[in-house]
């Protein structure tokens, strides 16, 4: 069985995501609807808007399960919370970006602490700098950081 994200980090994701009941137009252009489900990513002809946040956050443990199995793929042995802020990370950006990151390299090499000095490094959405992807960068580093 796969890891599961802790609290800490499903909080975090649902914060930055923020809830949306109907389709709505992403920052990079896609159409998403409740804590980031997005539509070119996953089979969103089921969904008949609006959502409940309840099944908003029923569809995003659905889509976080991937991320989980990557992170503890090419990552193993990471605290609760070091997992959940890498799984925040590549629900967001992706797996692949994730897999080919300095971030992953530095922690497959023990460097935790310049590990999470990567996650600042992605902070651009479409080219431009994105104040919540640095405030979210940052709520993900200092997850990473935190002990358990």
């Amino acid at each position: 069985m796969t890891r599961k994200i802790n609290d800490k980090g499903f909080d975090l994701i649902k914060k930055f995501e923020g809830f949306r009941g109907d389709y709505y137009t992403d920052p990079v252009g896609y159409k998403t609807i409740g804590y980031g489900h997005a539509c070119h990513a996953n089979d969103c002809s089921n969904i008949t808007p609006p959502l409940t946040e309840a099944q908003g956050e029923e569809l995003l443990r659905e889509d976080l399960v991937k991320f989980e199995e990557s992170v503890e793929s090419l990552s193993p042995g990471l605290n609760s919370n070091q997992f959940s802020a890498l799984v925040s990370f590549t629900f967001n950006l992706g797996s692949n970006a994730y897999k080919n990151s300095t971030l992953l390299t530095k922690i497959k090499s023990g460097d935790l602490e310049g590990a999470s000095e990567e996650f600042g490094k992605w902070v651009y959405a479409g080219g431009k700098k994105s104040n919540g992807l640095v405030k979210r960068r940052e709520a993900e580093r200092e997850l990473f950081l935190q002990d358990v």
